[in-house]
């Protein structure tokens, strides 16, 4: 009977991420959502307050959701249920993970994924702990196509639940960004390719000049094969004057034979640059892109147009 576990190598994950702010949180939960839905999982994402923000990552990153809520592939559980879940008796559990990745496999999916939002467990009244239902959680899908992420991010979660959080886990994920005030992060995604998320202010500006001026250098020393390097913009909401300033100032002293191209750039942020001088810095290239992310009363509502 396919219920029964699947022997052989576990083909299962119980990953911990522990992100600093925001945005490692939806930086991480976006692309664990995206890797399920481009190997053929049903993703499901459990809200407790930020499915709105990891909603406008996965528009950021580029994946359109839309056709997986319409089949049934991406699940958006609403906070309510979420609550409720956390709330419901631990033996039941493993029955209703098995009732669940049963139900994906029958629709057609390769198995089950899901991460979300796990902090209105630490103020349930005469509850369980935490570590409690991550442990039965753990069991539950040892040896089911099962991939599983806990958040437990230092915005939510006294330090000492994510200590004990980090012993019942085998595999924690790494970050390692250019920068994170919790704020502003900062990332490489490539030779030549850095990204920037959140807002830039007074705070933060000079991290970012020297982020961009870092890797003009590695180009302008031959140690890539471009000669352009790319910010990618698509979740930085914000950009105060000066650090626009600034990086057009940077782009301005380019030799001829360097570039600078700020992709997917917001149209508000497009605006600032254009006002700061930007459309006159010959080594600067500005591509805009309008953000088009789905609210969750909208993807519950595609959701609610599937056929029965």
């Amino acid at each position: 009977m396919w219920g029964d576990r699947v022997t052989g190598p576990d083909p299962s994950t119980h990953v911990l991420t522990v992100p600093v702010g925001d945005e490692q949180l939806c930086e991480s939960v976006a692309a664990f959502l995206a890797g399920g839905l481009a190997a053929g999982e049903r993703v499901a994402y459990f809200d407790d307050d930020t499915a709105d923000a990891v909603l406008a990552r996965l528009d950021d990153d580029g994946i359109d959701v839309t056709g997986p809520l319409r089949t049934g592939q991406f699940q958006l559980v609403p906070g309510e249920f979420t609550r409720a879940a956390l709330l419901a008796p631990l033996d039941e559990l493993d029955g209703l993970l098995e009732h669940t990745v049963r139900s994906a496999v029958d629709d057609g999916w390769a198995g089950l994924r899901f991460t979300g939002q796990m902090n209105h467990g630490l103020t349930r009244p005469g509850g369980h702990l935490l570590e409690e239902y991550d442990r039965t959680l753990a069991r539950a899908v040892r040896g089911r196509p099962v991939h599983a992420l806990c958040v437990y991010d230092h915005l939510r979660y006294p330090d000492d639940v994510i200590d004990v959080m980090r012993t019942l886990h085998r595999d924690e994920e790494q970050s390692s960004p250019l920068y994170d005030d919790s704020l502003l992060r900062i990332t490489r995604t490539g030779p030549a390719h850095i990204r920037l998320a959140g807002q830039v202010d007074h705070g933060n500006r000079p991290q970012v000049r020297r982020a961009v001026e870092r890797f003009l250098e590695r180009v302008a020393h031959g140690d890539t094969d471009t000669d352009t390097v790319v910010a990618d913009l698509a979740s930085l909401r914000f950009c105060d004057v000066a650090a626009a300033v600034s990086v057009i100032h940077a782009a301005d002293a380019l030799p001829v034979t360097l570039r600078l191209r700020l992709d997917h750039v917001r149209p508000s942020v497009a605006r600032l640059l254009d006002r700061c001088g930007a459309p006159f810095a010959g080594q600067l290239e500005v591509r805009v892109r309008e953000p088009r992310a789905l609210r969750v009363a909208d993807a519950v509502a595609l959701a609610g147009e599937r056929p029965s």
